[in-house]
């Protein structure tokens, strides 16, 4: 058995090897890997650290104070030599690579995060390999999502991914810190409903070489994944093949397994949301096609009510106003004022551009 679609988080210990600067060697080996689970017919969203470690290197590691500024530059020279080699060692495997910049408010924004998930989910359509990272060349602390260990696990939940890998400098998640505890042992799976409060502590001050994240950070990203109904895997980056092994469902690192599905995570991000005063009034015709698992087009509202942006949360209501569903609108209301009643084909025509055929996509979208 292997898993569907993959969020792998790269980083920057395994990119460098534990090295000052990027190792070439172990990108193409990790593309290699990537590769291997492609062709498992697994679906791969590289989530990857390294570009400030790349920038450093690409001007010969120079003393900078260590201040946002000079990070945010360092980002910004490293990202196209970073970009530069998964590109170059994909496409000798002739496959064709993406680059998604995100930041925190990318996917707290429900627009944001509408877009974030469209356009990855196009580029998984279109057979591509998108590697996201934080967008550290305008990010501020205070929009930052602080290591890319969260950042996966937010893209994890986007996506409704079945595995996140965490690669790290460690074999996995230990019972406390084994550099320092002779005795430490490793975890191999966590599955209560609350992670111990004793795996907490143990977690807490540990670190993994080079990156910005700690042991505590990735326990924090995996209790995130979990309650999306993803399954979160911590093991060693260096470690041979351990992508595959992992797809595999090799007894390797810590597996941190889900307390919730994957329908009940995305439903409850939906509910979260819900307006008042948006809904959508449909006709017959449409409720029984929502019934049977259909997405909801513009031909069959019949009414608009309130005001809404696209990517918020509406109620769908039939024609006597009795709640049938709720989910995340692809258009405003005020576009789907023009559109309600037509054909999706006439979309584009009506608003001169069009975010796809379906007022609220199935996925997005709960029956109540």
């Amino acid at each position: 058995m292997h898993y569907q679609r993959i969020v792998v988080k790269l980083g920057t210990s395994t990119l460098t090897s534990g090295a000052a600067k990027i190792s070439p060697s172990k990108v193409f080996d990790i593309v290699r890997q990537v590769i291997q689970l492609r062709a498992d017919g697994s679906q791969v969203i590289l989530v990857s650290s390294g570009a400030i470690a790349a920038g450093r290197e690409a001007l010969n590691f120079p003393d900078l104070p260590k201040f946002i500024p000079a990070k945010q530059m360092l980002a910004a020279v490293g990202q196209v030599r970073l970009m530069g080699l998964y590109d170059q060692f994909f496409r000798m495997y002739g496959e064709t690579a993406a680059q998604v910049l995100l930041t925190r408010t990318d996917l707290s924004d429900r627009r944001g995060y509408l877009n974030a998930h469209d356009t990855i989910e196009a580029l998984l359509g279109q057979d591509v390999i998108p590697i996201i990272n934080e967008n550290d060349t305008v990010a501020t602390e205070e929009i930052r999502f602080g290591d890319n260990d969260s950042l996966s696990a937010q893209v994890a939940n986007l996506i409704e991914a079945d595995l996140l890998i965490l690669l790290t400098d460690q074999p996995g998640f230990f019972t406390s810190d084994p550099r320092r505890d002779a005795s430490a042992t490793l975890i191999r799976t966590i599955s209560t409903p609350e992670i111990p409060e004793e795996i907490w502590n143990a977690a807490d001050g540990t670190t993994t070489g080079l990156g910005t994240g700690g042991m505590i950070t990735k326990l924090q990203a995996a209790d995130l994944a979990r309650r999306s109904g993803t399954t979160t895997v911590i093991a060693f980056g260096n470690e041979a093949d351990i992508l595959p092994r992992i797809n595999r469902q090799e007894p390797v690192g810590t597996t941190i397994l889900p307390v919730a599905n994957k329908l009940e995570g995305r439903k409850r991000y939906i509910l979260a949301g819900i307006r008042a005063t948006g809904a959508l009034s449909i006709d017959t015709g449409a409720i029984k096609a929502l019934e049977d698992g259909s997405s909801l087009l513009p031909v069959g509202v019949k009414k608009v009510k309130g005001s809404f942006e696209r990517g918020d949360s509406v109620r769908v209501v039939d024609l006597a106003g009795k709640e049938i569903a709720v989910g995340l609108v692809n258009y405003a209301s005020k576009d789907l004022v023009k559109c309600a009643g037509r054909k999706s084909a006439e979309i584009e025509p009506l608003l001169g551009y069009t975010f796809g055929d379906e007022v609220i996509h199935r996925n997005n979208l709960f029956l109540l």
